[in-house]
């Protein structure tokens, strides 16, 4: 067996003696070791593996599978700019902290910069995006077999946060010379009896002092990204975003209210952020505000905290919270004036059609459901109008936010959740990953269903400062960015089901079905500055009529 085949077959090995049970492979060349040894790996039973044509692809949908399950996913690819497609996914999980294993073939290190076809600087190409940038030796022979499997079980440890950092992405780069296919077969050296990993590595506990808060003061929870489940139980007003494990014990209106200009009476003498939120601007004024004193969750996993205003008082564990019953009250009175009209809003038809969307979905997703919402409004229109509900996965790319890549990791997510999996996206962000409807007929196919809001071009923008009445002469090319595009032709070149629905309609079509299929519900973003407007007019006049 020469050099080649026997190290990735031993690296197959060890990473599945880790607990790998999902790989990502794009086809290459210098990859080709690897490849193999990941197909008869896959052929064993031992994991499952998801080739895919597209490595930008490739690596959200390792992340999809990786945010899903918490374990580590390894995608593959051959060198060159091949690896370089896939720093955005990179990026994701670095701030999301995602295990995710990034294995990039390369040339042996004797021809980087030698003006060999695809050879480029590999080594460190992801920077401080990775917990740990691994090189490995040329070759594997027996005596190797040791180095090898520890080299592995160092990755496994970096990306699980095992070594005491945070979860997150690792690169292995891994030359491999030539042949690179197998030439004869032969026995691969073996790993520790018992099929355990080689160098056994205990997770990290983390302990943090209690916060040193005034349990009995008014106190807000701001729950975010990476927030903990047992915020479930707080007797205080909760503020959770929808990617947060606390978003069902989170207030209906929590956000309006925030921005409510009548509710000064509702303002907290102290706040909690629990996990990392992005979405409303109110919140994120609340949090610099130098009248309320803020505290940190500090992140079991042992993430950085979340202080962009600079006025954060102390990271550790809450304690027991005792505030005023009137002080949760108030809240309560307030949120269920504003969720009264809220709903009377939406009912009618002229309202912003994301936020009747998001309501209708959120409501008729079956229990035991995966709802994976895409950046820009999507995430925000559940945050602001749907009814926050137990018995949902929700999760979301927020860790740098941006909507490339949303596909493919609604589709990793789903193949390892067990129910029915949905996403919803904007038209721009299901643009942006269309290679992600691309799946090969030998390749494992997820029942998964993406609601898709298509208004034509970038409705978030509409609702920014760019969207201001004064930039109109420039908005609409440079940022409305229309594209004509017909959206059940393109899911007819890929294979996919699609079907056209009205928002009243949306409940039937969500109806849990097998396969791969696409809900297109369509919206006028024109006067969706103006509609929110006038529903935030609405809920405030609500609010202070119920003081």
């Amino acid at each position: 067996m020469n050099p080649s085949t026997m190290q990735a077959r031993v690296l197959v090995d060890e990473l599945v003696r880790c607990g790998v049970t999902e790989a990502v492979l794009c086809p290459g060349s210098r990859n080709a070791p690897l490849s193999f040894a990941l197909q008869a790996a896959d052929a064993a039973g031992r994991l499952r593996l998801h080739v895919r044509i597209d490595e930008r692809t490739a690596g959200f949908l390792a992340l999809g599978m990786a945010a899903r399950s918490r374990r580590p996913v390894p995608v593959c690819t051959t060198s060159g700019t091949a690896v370089a497609n896939l720093h955005p996914a990179v990026l994701e999980a670095s701030h999301a902290g995602v295990p995710l294993l990034v294995l990039s073939a390369d040339r042996p290190p004797a021809m980087i910069g030698t003006g060999a076809s695809q050879t480029i600087e590999q080594s460190g190409l992801f920077g401080r995006a990775v917990r740990l940038a691994l090189d490995g030796p040329v070759g594997c022979g027996p005596a190797d077999n040791g180095r090898w499997r520890t080299l592995v079980d160092r990755a496994y440890a970096a990306a699980t946060g095992a070594l005491g950092g945070a979860p997150g992405p690792v690169q292995v780069n891994l030359p491999f010379a030539e042949p690179l296919v197998p030439d004869a077969d032969g026995p691969v050296p073996e790993g520790r009896p018992g099929g355990g990993p080689w160098t056994s590595v205990p997770p990290v506990e983390r302990r943090a002092p209690v916060l040193p808060l005034d349990p009995a003061a008014p106190t807000l929870v701001i729950a975010g990204l990476g927030a903990p489940e047992d915020l479930l139980d707080l007797h205080v007003p909760v503020i959770a975003e929808p990617s947060s494990a606390a978003w069902p014990a989170g207030l209906r209106t929590g956000p309006w209210l925030l921005g409510a200009p009548s509710a000064a009476e509702l303002k907290p003498a102290q706040v909690v952020v629990a996990g990392r939120p992005t979405l409303h601007r109110p919140v994120q004024r609340l949090l610099a505000d130098p009248d309320v004193a803020t505290y940190v969750l500090a992140d079991p996993q042992g993430r950085p905290w979340t202080d962009v205003a600079g006025t954060v008082r102390a990271v550790g564990a809450l304690p027991p919270l005792v505030p005023d019953p009137a002080w949760t009250k108030r809240w309560v009175e307030a949120d269920d004036a504003a969720a009264t009209a809220l709903d009377r809003a939406l009912d009618d038809r002229a309202a912003p059609g994301g936020l009747r969307l998001a309501r209708s979905l959120l409501a008729a997703l079956p229990g035991g459901a995966q709802l994976v919402l895409g950046s820009s409004n999507p995430v925000r229109d559940v945050s602001l109008a749907a009814a926050p509900r137990p018995g949902l996965t929700i999760l979301s790319n927020r860790g740098v936010a941006g909507i490339d890549g949303t596909v493919s990791s609604a589709l990793g997510a789903a193949l390892v959740h067990d129910g029915p999996a949905y996403a919803l996206l904007g038209d721009l962000t299901l643009l942006h990953d269309t290679t992600g409807l691309v799946i090969g007929p030998d390749e494992p196919r997820p029942d998964l269903t993406i609601v898709v809001l298509n208004d034509g071009g970038g409705g978030i923008f509409g609702l920014l400062e760019q969207g201001a009445p004064e930039h109109a002469a420039a908005f609409e090319r440079v940022f409305g960015t229309p594209h004509g595009v017909d959206l059940a032709a393109l899911c007819t070149a890929t294979g996919t089901t699609h079907v056209e629905v009205d928002v009243a309609d949306v409940a039937d079509a969500v109806a849990p079905k097998p396969g791969l299929r696409v809900v297109e519900v369509r919206a006028d973003r024109r006067d969706l500055r103006e509609a929110h407007a006038t529903l935030r007019a609405t809920i405030d006049e609500a609010v202070a009529a119920a003081r």
